[in-house]
Parts: C-alpha cells; structure tokens; sequence
C-alpha cells in the first residue's frame, strides 16, 4: 500500500522542525485555549494565499536575496549586482496585472485571506509612497499595486495583508550609526501602508537573523493606533539565537514556521508559510520551476490545520502582471476539494488526536474529523477519549464502521470508500469536542527497530547516512547512498528468528521517486527468498506478505534512477 503526500509530509516536514524551548509549547493536559476574539477571522480562515512579487521576476531569481551586498550587517549575497538590480524597476511594466484576477483566484482555492509582499528585503515598494521614490510610481506601469489589490479584496469580501521587511537591503543607513534616519523612512513607510487603504486586517513582518533594529517600543504602537484590529505575525522582534517559531513581545499574535508543517500546538496561533514552487522559491522561478502536486499541497493544509494552524500558501507571478498557469491551476484543484470538505478545515481546531502516520483530525462543535491519509492497517487505531461517539459519516463518500470500547477507538472503512488522498470519517460525539485535552496516537513499534544493519553503499562513506539510520527509530535521519547508483540493498540481522507479515519503508521529497523496483527479501536456507515485490513505493509505502519466520531480512531495490535513500525501514507481525 502506497503512502501518499498527506502522510509522508507530516512525518518527514514535521519530523526536521527544530524544536525550541519556549516555542510549540504541546501541553497533553490541556484543551485548546480559545482565540482573542480580533483573531477569530483570521483562525477560521485557516488558509490564506501569500504573493511574493516585484521587479525581480524580470530575473526569475529569488526576491531579495538574488540582489549583491551592499550591506555588510545584512546577510545577502546575491548573484545580481546592486547596480542592475536597482534598476530593473525601470524596465518593470507588469501590463497584465488585473488584481480582480487575483482574488478570483485566492477565492477559488477556498482561501480567505490575501498577504502581498508591499516590501520586501530589497526596499522596492508596491504602492505610491512619499517616503521613499523607489516604488511603484516610477516604473512605466505607474499604478499603484497595494491600491488596487485592497479595494478588490474588499469588494469580494477576502480580507487583505501587507507583508512589510522591516528590514532594508538597499538603504545606506540601515544597521549604521545613521540607522535613526532609516527608521525615520521605514516608520513614515508603515504608516502610509497603514492609513492610506482603508481596513487592513493583518501586518506580516520578516527578518533576517540579524539585529532587529526597529525600534518596536515605537513601530507597535504606529501599527495598532492605525489598525487597532489588525492582526500581526512575530517576526519583527527576532534575531540572532531566534527561530521563527517563537513569539518574543505582547505585541505579536502569531508564530511562524517557514517550508515546514508545525508541530501540533493549540495553545499558541500559529501559521506555516508554504511555497507552490517545487523547489522552494518565493518569487517567479520560470515556467521551470513547477509546481508541486495537488496531493503535496493538500497534504500541507490537512496537516496545519490538524496541528491546529494555518497555512499561508505563496505564489509569485509572472513579470506580466498574471498568476502564473501552473500555479492558479493547482490553486483551482484546491479549492475544487476546498468546497466539498471545506467543512473539516475552516472553523476548526485541531485534535483531539494527535497528528501520526495515520494522518489528523481537526474538530468543531460536537464534531471530530479524522483526515485519514493511509491506512497501515485494516483499522485505524485511535486512543480513548473521555466521550461517546454517538454516530459516524463518511464525508468522501462509502460507510465507515466504528467501534468504540474503554481501551479506544477503532474505525474501519472498506477499501472501495478509501480516498487516494484523505479518507475523511466524521465522529459525533456527545459532548463538545473543544473540550477533550489532544492525545498522540500511539505508533506501532517496528521490530527492525536498532537492528543491526548493514548495506551494499553508503554516501560518501559518511557515518551520518549509514545503514543503521533506516532503523533507529528517528524521522530526521536516513540511509543514504551515492549519486548515480541504481540498485542497493539494506540487510538488517534481527538478532533472532522473528515472525514477519508487513512492512513499511518511508522516503522524502525530493529522493521519493527514485525507487522504481525492489523487493523483501528473507535468508531461508542459505539463500535469499523473496516475500514480497513492488514498484514506485513513492513516499511511504506499507504492504503485508505471507507470514514467514527469519532472523535475516533484506530490502533489495534492484531499479533506482539515481542512488536511493531510505528514512526507516519498518517490519511488523500483524
């Protein structure tokens, strides 16, 4: 059984987020602390769409960072000298820009709010400013982009954010003994983003690890004078022994993990910002670039919103002024999922349960929804919670049988009402589910866990992707071999004879589509026999064989495209 993008992000995205004391706090006892009511809109959205653009896509290069360094206190190197880069504005006539096609196309993937990069890292604004004549009015376009984005957000009843850096690349007193004069302009900035569009519902601030010299006992109360309701992310305090995943002043709302899926926390907002390109860049990479996958990015919304956050999904349009097709295309398939499961996602918490291999669940009202994104197993297992499942349904469609008792939960689905995607069962209880403290989901224990193991390559010989890391039990490691390599095997001596009748071998993006073939293999006198064969295992895939008794097994992949890499390798008795 192949694991999908659902399963497979969660485990491996989840698995390499750094943890941070005094950041994701998970308290198990606790049930989820209700939002302040100005951030009500903003939690029920529970998914927005984040827009990086500006002269740069003239490039296809990564906003800001592409740029030289002029700056030796800002951590750009770029392969742009400052020279061209600062003058792309003037070859900058976006003639196609129709910011009523932008919300349309927010609208259409079921988002519910909009964040557009005002300024970025490199200091080019996108409205008319009198702080600053390097903006908008200056290019042969003219018109004023924040203007018009804000009034037809409005009109379409999307709400509307400005990312603003905080910090300027390009400006000479920036991080200086000058740097009053810069705060001065960037200040003078933030107002008129602030005062001169109406209602702005949210202020999306960076940083760049370095000194956060913004004067926040002043810039704050700036924003919340102008925009009292107006929600604000928590970058603009962090620097240097920071992550983004801490909220450091009253002042911030929300926290922040970036290309990553947060770890489950339903005492603090959080949002993880998420790029549609398929290798991670912000601003317009080319026709190219690519996108990932409907499955990838579905799969990153279920898992935010199972963790109890949002996610904030970025595209970067085209020098033209359009949305890029590829982009609004996958937009589009999500929203056409959006409106028919939109239910599971918009208005919920995560929880009660924990997200695992399985998948997550979010809840609202009465209501648990169990997103299961694979099933490793006939039943799903899930632990006991203090209420009683009154009824169950099946939003994908097809019947779902649940059988509750004191020791848990079991919820069994035929494989005909399975989802390649998510198989949604929605639980009603009787009692309110907001009100039941999140619980994990316990994992099965893998019987080649700390086995001794050995294989055919290692990359680079390098200790660090040995064999023994497909079996120590952790997600952030793996076995690893060398480029160009097309088959390897990964032998594994269980220490005694064991009973076995499945298996699960996990992979990550972006190595997940080298294995093509490969089979399980057991010593069964004095030869190798063969248990089990497949192809294209993708992310994660989980299977059962025959039942058979060896102390020596083996994963043999006998076709790669290039050397394979292995997360975990798994073998149960079920």
């Amino acid at each position: 059984m192949k694991l999908n993008a659902c399963t497979w992000i969660g485990l491996f995205l989840m698995g390499l987020t750094i943890q941070v004391a005094k950041s994701e706090t998970t308290l198990t006892t606790a049930t989820p602390r209700p939002y302040p009511e100005r951030l009500q809109w903003w939690a029920d959205a529970r998914f927005g769409m984040f827009i990086h653009w500006g002269p740069v896509s003239l490039k296809g290069t990564e906003i800001s960072w592409s740029r030289a360094n002029t700056n030796p206190e800002c951590p750009n190197r770029g392969e742009i000298p400052a020279d061209i880069y600062d003058n792309l504005y003037k070859d900058f006539n976006p003639t196609q820009f129709d910011a009523v096609q932008w919300v349309d196309i927010a609208k259409a993937a079921g988002a519910k709010y909009i964040v557009l990069t005002a300024k970025h890292c490199d200091g080019f604004l996108l409205w008319h400013s009198k702080a600053s004549d390097y903006n908008i009015s200056q290019t042969p376009f003219q018109r004023d982009i924040c203007a018009e984005l804000a009034q037809a957000a409005r009109a379409q009843g999307m709400r509307i954010g400005w990312y603003f850096s905080p910090m300027d690349w390009r400006d000479p007193d920036f991080r200086t003994e000058r740097n009053a004069a810069f705060l001065n302009r960037m200040q003078t900035e933030v107002r008129e983003l602030l005062s001169n569009y109406g209602s702005i519902d949210l202020l999306w601030f960076d940083w760049d690890g370095r000194k956060p010299l913004y004067d926040q006992s002043q810039t704050y109360p700036i924003v919340k004078t102008l925009q009292p309701m107006i929600v604000i992310n928590n970058r603009l305090d962090l620097g240097p022994g920071n992550n983004d995943r801490q909220i450091l002043s009253p002042n911030a709302d929300y926290y922040t993990p970036e290309q990553s899926v947060g770890m489950y926390n339903d005492q603090q907002p959080w949002e993880s910002c998420m790029t549609t390109s398929r290798r991670g860049q912000w601003a317009w990479g080319g026709h190219q670039d690519g996108v990932k996958s409907l499955e990838e990015c579905l799969g990153m919304l279920i898992r935010c919103a199972g963790g109890d956050g949002n996610m904030l999904l970025n595209v970067g349009p085209m020098p033209t002024g359009e949305i890029a097709p590829e982009q609004a295309n996958l937009l589009k398939e999500m929203g056409v999922w959006m409106a028919k499961y939109g239910e599971s996602i918009r208005g919920t918490r995560g929880g009660p349960f924990k997200p695992g291999d399985y998948g997550v669940s979010t809840r609202q009202g009465k209501t648990v929804y169990l997103h299961i994104c694979e099933w490793t197993d006939d039943a799903l297992k899930l632990p006991a919670i203090p209420a009683k499942v009154m009824q169950s349904r099946v939003l994908s469609g097809g019947q779902a049988e649940v059988r509750q008792t004191e020791a848990g939960i079991q919820v069994i689905v035929p494989e005909s009402d399975r989802q390649p995607i998510d198989t949604i069962v929605a639980l009603e209880l009787d009692r309110a589910a907001c009100d039941l403290a999140a619980v994990d989901v316990p994992e099965p224990v893998s019987l080649a866990t700390h086995a001794k193991a050995t294989a055919s390559n290692t990359y680079q010989n390098r200790a660090e992707f040995g064999p023994e890391k497909a079996v120590d039990g952790h997600k952030d490691t793996r076995w690893a071999t060398d480029s160009g390599i097309t088959s390897a095997w990964l032998e594994l001596d269980l220490g005694k004879p064991v009973r076995l009748s499945r298996f699960v071998i996990k992979q990550a993006y972006p190595e997940l589509e080298r294995v093509r073939k490969f089979a399980i293999e057991y010593w069964h006198d004095d030869r190798w026999e063969t248990c089990y064969r497949g192809k294209n295992p993708g992310g994660i895939h989980a299977a059962r064989f025959e039942s058979v008794t060896a102390q020596r097994v083996r994963l043999n992949i006998t076709e790669s495209t290039d050397g394979p890499t292995v997360w975990e390798f798994q073998l149960f008795e079920e």
